[in-house]
C-alpha cells in the first residue's frame, strides 16, 4: 500500500495529465464540452478513477452524455499511454471514468434553498398581520395569583 500522499499527488498528475490531453490532443469532438472534475487513485495505485462532466453547447442545450461516455471510452488506450508517460510509475494504472454526479446535486441543493427561501418569506408575510389566539400577554404575574398558585 502506498502512501496515501503520494497517492493524492499522482492522482492530481493524472487529471491534469488527462485533461490537457483531451483539451489539445485527442481530436474527438464529442470531447469538446467534457472536463475532468476529479481524480482518485487507488491505495496501490493500480487504478484510477477520473471523474468528468460534460457541458452543452450553449446554456440551453442538452449536454451528450453518451457520446462523451462512448469517445472516453475509445481514447481510454491512448490516454494510459500518455499518464505512463507523464508520470513516470512503475506500474500505469488502468483509468475507469465516471460521470461525476457533484454539478447535477449541487443545482438540485440550490433549487431546494431557493423554495424553502420563498415558504420563509409567505410564512413571514402571513405572521406579519397575524394576532395572538388568546390573551396578549398568556404568562400568569404576581397579580394574577388569587388561585395560591405561584
Amino acid at each position: 500500500m502506498a502512501d496515501p500522499a503520494r497517492a493524492q499527488r499522482l492522482a492530481k498528475r493524472i487529471s491534469s495529465i488527462v485533461a490537457s490531453a483531451i483539451g489539445s490532443e485527442i481530436k474527438d469532438p464529442r470531447l469538446a464540452h467534457v472536463t475532468v472534475t476529479d481524480c482518485r487513485v487507488s491505495g496501490d495505485l493500480h487504478d484510477a478513477t477520473i471523474f468528468y462532466t460534460v457541458m452543452g453547447e450553449s446554456i440551453d442545450d442538452e449536454p451528450d452524455y453518451d457520446g462523451a461516455a462512448a469517445a472516453l471510452a475509445k481514447a481510454t488506450g491512448v490516454l494510459r499511454s500518455k499518464v505512463g508517460a507523464g508520470t513516470g510509475v512503475r506500474f500505469t494504472p488502468t483509468l475507469t471514468f465516471v460521470l461525476d454526479t457533484v454539478p447535477d446535486a449541487a443545482r438540485h441543493v440550490e433549487e431546494l434553498l431557493a423554495r424553502a427561501h420563498a415558504n420563509d418569506e409567505l410564512v413571514a408575510r402571513q405572521a406579519q398581520d397575524a394576532t395572538p389566539a388568546g390573551d396578549a400577554d398568556p404568562y400568569k404575574t404576581s397579580d394574577d395569583a388569587d388561585d395560591g398558585v405561584q
